[in-house]
């Protein structure tokens, strides 16, 4: 199983009328596609149903990737649903986890993030011209980049190149 590009598939779905997403990635288990924690699941399909099908003002969404910008040696990321700011959830280690940058080579490597406003700017010493990145791109990934609503950011990649199941 391809976990990232599942992820991609499930957020294009978005795309359609009246449709909604709960990023888990921050609670669920690596080694089991079974929530232990069904609460917090719910609560965050109810965010969405309240808002999509209720039409009520709530923040129900975490932030999801709309745009980049290469400005010289780093990528700034621009997200949609940030309510009041964007934040590193704290994990184990200070900072914003999770990304990866790569320049024309398509060679992705771990990329120092820090968030900027609404904003995220995204850097390596090694990637001197970047071209893309992604977040959270892995099986498995540690990553924390949330909302004000502490709501977990979406996976994502700024990029389309081929994957191991594109045509397929």
């Amino acid at each position: 199983m391809n976990w990232p590009e599942l992820r991609e598939a499930q957020l294009k779905t978005l795309s359609l009328p009246n449709t909604g997403m709960a990023v888990t990635i921050d609670i669920g288990d690596g080694s089991d596609i079974h929530f232990r924690d069904k609460q917090d699941v719910g609560y965050r399909l109810a965010l969405a149903a309240q808002a999509i099908a209720y039409g009520r003002d709530v923040m129900y969404s975490g932030p999801i990737y709309q745009s980049m910008a290469v400005e010289d040696d780093k990528i700034r990321l621009h997200f949609k649903y940030v309510y009041s700011g964007l934040v590193a959830k704290t994990l184990y280690t200070p900072g914003l986890l999770g990304f990866e940058i790569a320049g024309d080579d398509h060679k992705f490597v771990p990329g120092e993030a820090k968030v900027d406003g609404a904003t995220v700017v995204v850097r390596s010493e090694s990637v001197p011209h970047p071209v893309a990145v992604r977040y959270a791109w892995a099986a498995n990934p540690w990553c924390n980049l949330n909302n004000s609503a502490g709501l977990p950011a979406s996976p994502f990649r700024t990029d389309d190149w081929e994957e191991t199941t594109t045509n397929k």
